[in-house]
């Protein structure tokens, strides 16, 4: 009963951590574009996306993060085996470069909240899914749990990473 307990919350704050990494650079999208915008409309959006901003990170997806490597320390610690498994190597390794892309998050987002553009929306748009593949590459690992089968995966991975790309250049296209 406990693991299962620990894994569905482990589950739980996975799905609200990601959802705050989509939205949150789906923000930073929108505040970078408004910053283009006419003085009379600009201060406006770039307030209210500041606030908004700032309650989706500190209030949402911070927490998750956190409460995300909680529960999953817990479920090692109940079945510490796992760590002898080749494919929990790989799955720590995407889960260890998806916490550097949580703090390069969080500068960009101490960036904007200070009035500053380092990224333009193009490479916001394209920043944005590589949250994407983390997810994928995760999801993978720990339903195959092979490091064969996770082969085939990076296959079909490469695949999905150049549609996204694609999809964003035709979205590109299609919208100026």
């Amino acid at each position: 009963m406990e693991y299962n307990t620990i894994k569905a919350l482990h589950i739980i704050f996975i799905v609200t951590w990601f959802s705050g990494l989509f939205y949150i650079v789906r923000l930073f999208i929108y505040h970078t574009e408004a910053s283009k915008k006419d003085e009379s409309v600009k201060n406006i959006l770039i307030e209210q996306y500041k606030i908004m901003e700032k309650r989706l990170w500190y209030g949402i997806t911070w927490p998750s993060a956190i409460l995300t490597l909680f529960f999953a320390s817990w479920l090692i610690y109940l079945s510490p085996s796992w760590l002898q498994q080749g494919w929990m190597h790989i799955k720590l390794g995407f889960v260890f470069l998806l916490y550097v892309y949580h703090f390069y998050s969080h500068k960009l987002f101490l960036d904007l909240q200070n009035g500053k553009y380092p990224l333009s929306s193009g490479t916001l748009r394209i920043y944005n899914e590589v949250a994407t593949i983390f997810l994928v590459a995760i999801i993978f690992l720990v339903v195959l749990k092979s490091q064969t089968d996770w082969l085939w995966g990076v296959g079909g991975l490469t695949i999905f990473t150049l549609i996204l790309l694609l999809a964003i250049k035709l979205y590109k296209k299609i919208s100026n």
